[in-house]
């Protein structure tokens, strides 16, 4: 219960920091979103891209076993493509966000409140959910749509490989074939669970790393506890917005 509480005032924190400070002349720091941007964002970038690289590949080949038996080689483009983008790129990108930069940014919050710097900043009135969170927040939201799209691409690259080297597809059919069976619509179930599992990432590991108690052994329990409420929030999450977009 206490939980749930802390959660829904640091989203009642965060809401006025976002929307309501910056009319009154109080503005967060653009210059950490970037910085933020950078640690969270970019470099995750070569962990993303061999992941979707290989589950690409996998994908491809998989998807090539169970059709070269139907004569169907030529709809391992589309398979790989619609999987991607329906489904396993934001997925992908969400662990991988959770695992690293998740657990992160729980880690460095709660290691600040152990040592009283969260105190300190409250004592030099500057607000912790200002300073700390809306940079992390925002960083966030926007590098997480960013790495599903990067993911997607790597992805239709590891399909390639592999539809190149074992049936010898050309370049244009299977870019061709991976295009046209999506739609603008599937781009944008990929964007809008993208920024939903991003939102729950950040906030949640956000709560749990300023609420952190008991030194250095809470902080690991907080860090643990961050990544096993982000998975079962993003699956969850998965499954509410597939059935929202399948029906």
């Amino acid at each position: 219960m206490n939980g749930i509480v802390n959660y829904s005032s640091l989203m009642g924190r965060l809401g006025y920091w976002l929307f309501a400070a910056p009319f009154r002349g109080r503005f967060y720091r653009i210059g950490a979103v970037f910085s933020q941007m950078v640690r969270i964002g970019v470099q995750a970038i070569p962990m993303a891209a061999l992941t979707a690289l290989t589950i690409g590949a996998v994908l491809a080949m998989q998807s090539l076993d169970g059709l070269k038996s139907l004569g169907a080689e030529s709809r391992v483009p589309e398979l790989v493509s619609l999987s991607l983008f329906k489904e396993l790129a934001p997925m992908l990108m969400a662990v991988i966000m959770i695992g690293r930069s998740g657990s992160a940014v729980s880690a460095e919050l709660g290691t600040m409140r152990v040592s009283e710097e969260i105190e300190a900043l409250e004592v030099m009135g500057i607000h912790p959910v200002s300073y700390l969170v809306v940079p992390r927040f925002l960083a966030m939201m926007v590098m997480m749509p960013v790495l599903s799209i990067f993911g997607i691409y790597m992805g239709l690259l590891g399909g390639w490989i592999i539809c190149e080297g074992a049936l010898g597809m050309g370049t244009s059919f299977y870019i061709n074939q991976a295009l046209d069976s999506v739609m603008l619509e599937d781009l944008n179930a990929a964007l809008i669970k993208s920024a939903v599992f991003g939102f729950l990432i950040v906030t949640i590991a956000c709560n749990t790393g300023l609420h952190v108690r008991g030194g250095a052994e809470g902080v690991g329990k907080a860090t643990t506890a961050s990544v096993v409420y982000s998975l079962l929030a993003v699956f969850v999450a998965n499954a509410i917005l597939t059935a929202l977009i399948f029906f």
